[in-house]
């Protein structure tokens, strides 16, 4: 394997870590909002995830979470 293949490997596995741990939800929320209204604010990534958890938290099916 050359050092090319590595790292082609290397980023899919990254992607795939970030797809799953759901890390990429804010850079595509980014993305999003810039391109539809670039003057809107954006919020930063704490305020981001703790809307996200609020949001999930608050539908019923998201499931039962007890902690």
């Amino acid at each position: 394997m050359t050092g090319a293949d590595v790292r082609r490997v290397a980023g899919r596995i990254r992607w795939y870590v970030r797809e799953l741990t759901g890390e990429s939800a804010y850079d595509r929320y980014v993305a999003h909002t810039r391109s539809h209204d670039p003057d809107t604010p954006v919020m930063t990534r704490r305020a981001f995830e703790r809307s996200r958890m609020d949001a999930r938290e608050a539908d019923p099916r998201e499931g039962f979470r007890c902690c």
